[in-house]
């Protein structure tokens, strides 16, 4: 599966990339965003890039039409630090994984917090 390794390659730098400098835009709207992945299309045209924000559902819509806003800046940065004969366009999609991950991570919480108190027994 030889045409599925360069897509891979280019989308974890694509996300490496972008975790270091969606935070450092200017926008206020744009909340804390964590770059869960991201997916680029065979031919490396389009990037789909997955993400996390914080804040009730008007944070996160602020934080949405933020990263769309800045979608050239990102670009013109994604441009400089990977080289590639033409430069994907990025689509953002908020990550609904978050959820069922903060669920796990709660039950997990409560089972270590249990053993911890009952363990002398």
């Amino acid at each position: 599966m030889p045409e599925g390794k360069r897509p891979d390659r280019v989308s974890e730098e694509f996300r490496e990339v972008l975790a270091e400098e969606i935070p450092r835009l200017k926008d206020p709207r744009v909340g804390f965003v964590t770059v869960t992945g991201v997916r680029v299309t065979p031919d490396l045209r389009r990037a789909r890039v997955l993400y996390t924000a914080l804040g009730d559902e008007a944070q996160r819509k602020a934080t949405r039409a933020g990263l769309r806003s800045a979608r050239g800046h990102l670009r013109a940065v994604l441009g400089h630090e990977v080289r590639l004969k033409f430069l994907p366009e990025l689509e953002f999609e908020e990550d609904d994984s978050g959820p069922r991950v903060e669920r796990v991570e709660e039950l997990l919480r409560r089972i270590h917090e249990e053993d911890a108190g009952g363990g002398d027994g």
